[in-house]
């Protein structure tokens, strides 16, 4: 199909969630940014490999099938229950095919200061729908994703955390889609608004229940205030002929401190486009990757920390397994802007190939504009070390066996850096499972 008629699809889509909407008790405001990112969108248009930051990734199964808003649908506990975390307490909040379910959601006794609710209800209690945050990402810059997102904005996570408030468990907010044949999309959005001198966990997942082609196009935002702790996880377990378009957008305050690990196990298909921001001095940033792609999967991390102040810190560290045909991207730039003395700066990118076909193209960039920087960047390709598995083998262990315990402990120096067992355990878990087939070279 040609994109024109995708884009009319859309189009249909969006004027009816317009139209419907004042039955909904929207907004004019939010409303008003809905059209100007719809506007911005078909400006935009879709991406395409003639474009340097998606030149090795081609959107095309997105761009030439129409998918269908999805609706909320009848899911029970028992049908949730693989993708929670055993022993995790804490807020938990589950939506359907991009809108909450009241009944699998719980959020518990919530202590003072904190708030975690629904996209509609923040706006109903005090969110404006001309936040700077929300009307500058899908109405402003060159991602047309955001401004997809931006103009089907109906729901989705909220969590804020007012100034001096410590929660101490984590909040889980799970984004399920229930597509089995037809192609379905949802706009899933979370906002973390994190107060001064305040800490906060948060667990981002995506998962489906069945292995069909929906398309997801996810946006977080983060906004962490001065001296605030910020622990986000984002666990990607989609179906395998799934497509996921996710960008993230995080601001650092002064001193404040944010940490993202994203694990990618999931997705035919996967684009994750982290920005940050350290818009204050002493403001520390840290990200985390892991992921595996095996059989056709394309998997594609683009990452930007600005530097925009001084005496700021960032590292980063992401790793990828690939078998089968498995294809991976990775494009991690450091800005250090004019006035960002004393920045210190790291990035490491390392990928294992565990077999001939398997590709990754990665590009570390650097753009200093400062001169008292410290800055190191790292980018490593290979397969399993020889020597190592000859050792394994010399003490009793199969090949297979051996294979299997080099790449767990490939992908553990990621996962330990997870906070909350909980979280780390069940992450294990999940890769465990996956690493029979990765491990043996079985992939199709």
């Amino acid at each position: 199909m040609e994109v024109s008629a995708v884009y009319e699809g859309y189009q249909a889509d969006f004027d009816r969630l317009q139209d419907g909407g004042d039955k909904e008790g929207v907004s004019a405001p939010l409303k008003s940014l809905r059209q100007k990112a719809m506007e911005h969108f078909g400006r935009l248009g879709f991406p395409t490999t003639r474009m340097e930051d998606w030149r090795f990734t081609s959107v095309a199964p997105i761009a030439n099938r129409p998918y269908a808003l999805g609706a909320l649908a009848e899911v029970t506990a028992d049908q949730i229950i693989r993708f929670l975390i055993p022993e995790l307490s804490g807020a938990l909040l589950v939506f359907i095919n991009g809108r909450l379910s009241v009944s699998l959601s719980e959020t518990g006794a919530l202590p003072p200061g904190v708030a975690v609710q629904c996209l509609g209800d923040a706006l109903a209690t005090g969110l404006d729908a001309e936040e700077p945050c929300l009307v500058s990402l899908g109405t402003d810059g060159g991602q047309p994703f955001f401004a997809l997102n931006t103009a089907f904005l109906q729901d989705g996570a909220v969590i804020r955390i007012d100034d001096g408030v410590v929660l101490r468990d984590p909040v889980h907010v799970i984004f399920i889609s229930t597509a089995s044949g037809e192609a379905v999309v949802t706009h899933p959005r979370v906002l973390l608004l994190v107060g001064e001198n305040s800490q906060v966990s948060v667990i981002e997942s995506y998962a489906g229940l069945r292995d069909a082609g929906y398309f997801t196009n996810a946006v977080t935002q983060i906004d962490a205030g001065a001296g605030s702790v910020v622990h986000h996880c984002k666990i990607l377990r989609e179906s395998l002929q799934s497509y996921h378009v996710a960008g993230m957008q995080a601001r650092l305050a002064r001193n404040a401190m944010v940490t993202s690990n994203s694990i990618t196990l999931g997705g035919a298909l996967v684009r994750n486009d982290i920005g940050v921001v350290l818009d204050g001095e002493g403001a520390e940033c840290t990200l985390n990757g892991l992921y595996l792609a095996g059989g056709k999967q394309h998997i594609d991390n683009h990452t930007t920390i600005d530097h925009a102040s001084p005496h700021c810190a960032s590292h980063e560290l992401y790793k990828g397994i690939l078998d089968g045909d498995g294809r991976a991207v990775f494009n991690g730039k450091i800005i250090v802007r004019l006035d960002a003395q004393k920045t210190d700066a790291k990035q490491s990118n390392k990928a294992l190939l565990l077999s001939e076909r398997a590709q990754v193209n990665t590009k570390p960039q650097l753009e200093i504009f400062a001169d008292d920087v410290k800055c190191a960047h790292g980018a490593t390709v290979g397969q399993l070390d020889e020597d190592a598995l000859f050792y394994l083998r010399a003490r009793g262990l199969g090949r297979e066996e051996a294979r299997r315990i080099l790449i767990q402990a490939f992908a553990t120096d990621v996962l330990n850096r997870v906070r909350h067992k909980p979280i780390q355990m069940e992450l294990g878990r999940i890769l465990l499972d996956r690493l029979p087939t990765i491990a043996t070279g079985e992939t199709a």
